[in-house]
């Protein structure tokens, strides 16, 4: 985002937002209306002040009257507030919701949190610039479909292409018919997991690992095998010894920046990968969901699939555009499609149409600029807190990921769940690195830190973090 809320927006920011007017509206309504999307879209945040109407006149060439008109259209439709003494302000009606964050299991049980805690346990970030605009184009389109009975089990036909044409783009040729579309990654887990496995079957998964994908495949599993994974990357060795010893039938990575390592698998380690399955009649269960959040130039591999053709990839826009869009996918081999289907059913009749829509506005239209100021935001916060973690606690280390939501660090003692602990009375909410563990102990030396709070607040919750750390050390 550009400014911290209760910040002031200059004329001439403000122009530069705006762009250049539409000549087929009213000037006054193309200002008002253009104001609302950056307040909506959260490119200007609630409480921001605004520029007073004598100085946008002068940087817009407007009249008084346009400006005035204009003004007073965002505070009727509560887009606006002004205020005694300090002009107009930004507002979204009603107020901005706080809350939201991605689950994760509670990280000190039976201890409530400070009112005022930084949330550290979700690495989720805000929506995308343009979301809100998004879900007005969609809501447009979705008349199309109003006539029929809106169940669409295995997705929009047009999104399910859409999503194909990506997958064969990135180096993995695919069929609308290889895709189904589900309300998120971590549904596409579950269908796959229920597809997949089953009384007496085993999956070998990497540890650490994202909690949520745990929960999704545990209850399907007779056995979770757990494979050791460093923020280096994987140790081929380690997924022959597993495999052999485990006869496990399904295997579970996340090749793209791996959460919580960071981790991005390079061509030659998914080629190692792919034939470590192949060697145990392994079916490969793939976590795509991180692998548009790329921070630093990078070359990226084609997917894992394209290396070990018995593959479920699961992904979705929780991470590139908002978790609160439930919008997943699965792509699979054509072998695994029929049980898929069957499981899919199982669980749902369908995601929504109108997100649907909202996804494949993405996948389809002009958000060059949008994704670019995104990932810019992200990557920022990212050094944001590098650097603070390192200033506050040197003895700390880890390996800066090329993309991906989070930081792993590891500590010079263990002690991540004292750590939680202490965190949690210092107004710092994160989870221990045994959150992680695919047995759901262990990693005492490892601590996740995601970079999805504004700068400010990430350098406040490193300074909670680092009297945490002299507190459990």
């Amino acid at each position: 985002m550009d400014h911290p809320a209760n910040s002031t927006l200059t004329a001439a920011r403000l122009v530069r937002l705006l762009g250049p007017p539409d000549p087929g509206v009213p000037a006054y309504r193309w200002l008002a209306d253009t104001l609302r999307g950056l307040v909506t879209d959260g490119l200007v945040l609630h409480g921001t002040r605004l520029p007073s109407e004598r100085a946008l006149v002068a940087e817009l060439g407007l009249s008084r009257t346009t400006v005035t008109r204009a003004y007073a259209a965002l505070r009727e439709r509560g887009y606006a507030e002004a205020r005694q003494g300090s002009g107009t302000r930004a507002a979204l009606p009603g107020g901005p919701v706080t809350g939201g964050g991605e689950p994760l299991p509670d990280v000190v049980p039976g201890r409530p949190a400070p009112s005022d805690a930084i949330d550290l346990t979700s690495a989720a970030p805000p929506a995308i610039p343009g979301l809100a605009m998004a879900y007005v184009r969609a809501a447009e389109s979705v008349a199309r479909y109003v006539s029929g009975m809106g169940y669409y089990p295995y997705g929009l036909p047009s999104l399910r292409a859409v999503l194909a044409q990506r997958f064969t783009e990135r180096g993995l040729a695919t069929d609308p018919e290889q895709i189904i579309v589900t309300t998120g990654a971590l549904e596409s887990a579950a269908v796959a997991a229920r597809a997949l496995l089953g009384p007496g079957r085993r999956i070998a998964v990497e540890t650490p690992t994202y909690p949520g994908l745990l929960a999704a495949v545990r209850p399907e599993a007779s056995r979770v095998v757990p494979v050791p994974v460093s923020a280096e990357g994987i140790d081929p060795a380690s997924w022959h010894s597993a495999l052999a010893s485990s006869g496990a039938q399904v295997a579970s990575v996340i090749a793209d920046f791996q959460n919580p390592t960071g981790n991005l698998l390079d061509a030659q380690a998914r080629q190692e990968l792919g034939r470590a399955w192949r060697a145990y009649d392994v079916v490969g269960l793939i976590d795509e969901t991180l692998v548009d959040v790329v921070l630093d130039p990078v070359e990226l591999p084609p997917p894992m699939a394209a290396f070990a053709p018995r593959t479920v990839t699961v992904g979705g826009v929780s991470k590139s555009m908002w978790g609160g869009l439930r919008i997943g996918w699965i792509r699979a081999s054509r072998e695994l499609l029929p049980g898929l289907a069957r499981a899919r059913l199982s669980l749902g009749l369908g995601a929504p149409v109108l997100e649907q829509l909202v996804v494949e506005d993405w996948l389809t239209g002009d958000w060059g600029a949008a994704n670019i100021e995104h990932l810019q935001r992200i990557r920022q916060q990212r050094d944001v807190l590098l650097e603070a973690v390192r200033t506050a606690l040197p003895e700390w280390a880890c390996v800066v990921p090329t993309g991906g939501l989070s930081l792993w660090w590891h500590l010079p003692r263990s002690r991540s769940t004292v750590l939680a602990q202490r965190a949690r009375d210092e107004g710092l909410l994160l989870p221990p690195g045994s959150v992680f563990a695919a047995s759901g102990r262990g990693l005492e030396p490892w601590i996740r830190t995601p970079y999805v709070l504004q700068a400010e607040t990430l350098r406040v919750a490193v300074d909670r973090l680092a009297r945490a750390w002299a507190r459990a050390a």
